[in-house]
């Protein structure tokens, strides 16, 4: 029998605004919603992008954070939540690691962890390798898993580093992005390749940038992996991109093509035990020992 497919889901992201799509969620009550209404339908786990409430951009206060969390647990308290620790705007480790330092029931389980620094098409991410180093310690101290972010072969190898320093400890998660201009492409080759090289002891999802992820995520389906679907990672339903999707067509689309590939979608509760996660309901993250 297949491994159940892990559901996650992205639904708002640093780059989507509302002149770009009108479904982007974006204040805290409309990602709440959002994980809500796809919670329902069924999903595993949300990687979480907070916005300031006036201009709508990118922000990392834990403040904000906690208020999504909240709105989101009151109706779905098991499901793993994990926050955005990215670097695309934010570069002082006091900013990007803001958010890890919540406690009890606004405690994330998890923080993104981008393993290198990379380019996007007209901005820079930059990970120094001190900065990775010290998120996966501030993470480790403070009980939260990593998130692991990969884009090519050369960060699953960081990876590995990371757990020989003892920085990261398994059973690790890895989201697997393809697609964007710098970095490892949305072809066979490269995916068989860094799943190839994850380390034992490791779940996976794969992600596609723009029209890639409706590929990536079929291709995953089909050979056993998990998805990283929202639109954060693509804006359009079609790869005409003649509609706009919404994050529950998102959703339900890879619903219906788990049911043709005859994979039941993880719980929360079942991701939770496999990477020995605490279980929900007021008790989150893992106890690293």
């Amino acid at each position: 029998m297949e491994e159940k497919l892990i559901i996650n889901f992205t639904p708002t992201g640093m780059i989507p605004t509302k002149e770009m799509t009108p479904h982007v969620p974006v204040s805290v009550s409309e990602i709440v919603e959002d994980v809500h209404r796809v919670s329902e339908l069924g999903i595993t786990m949300a990687h979480l992008h907070a916005r300031d409430a006036v201009t709508g951009k990118p922000a990392y206060e834990k403040e904000i954070y906690a208020d999504i969390l909240a709105g989101i647990r009151k109706y779905a308290p098991t499901l793993v939540l994990c926050v955005s620790l990215s670097g695309r705007d934010f570069s002082e480790l006091e900013q990007r690691s803001d958010a890890v330092l919540l406690k009890g029931d606004l405690k994330p389980d998890m923080g993104s962890l981008t393993l290198s620094s990379l380019n996007f098409n007209t901005q820079a991410s930059i990970n120094s390798p001190q900065m990775v180093q010290d998120l996966a310690r501030v993470m480790k101290e403070n009980g939260v898993v990593p998130e692991l972010e990969v884009f090519d072969n050369g960060m699953i190898n960081y990876a590995k580093y990371l757990e020989v320093k003892k920085l990261i400890q398994p059973p690790y998660y890895f989201n697997l992005l393809f697609g964007n201009i710098a970095c490892a492409q949305a072809d066979l080759l490269h995916t068989g390749v860094m799943i190839n090289d994850l380390p034992k002891n490791s779940f996976w999802s794969l992600a596609g940038i723009g029209n890639n992820q409706l590929k990536m995520n079929s291709l995953a389906v089909a050979v056993g992996g998990g998805v990283r679907v929202g639109i954060e990672d693509n804006i359009w339903y079609d790869t005409s991109r003649t509609k706009l999707a919404t994050n529950y067509e998102m959703i339900e689309r890879i619903h219906v093509i788990a049911e043709a590939n005859e994979r039941g979608i993880m719980t929360p509760e079942e991701f939770r035990k496999k990477m020995n996660m605490n279980p929900g309901n007021g008790s989150y993250g893992r106890d690293f020992t």
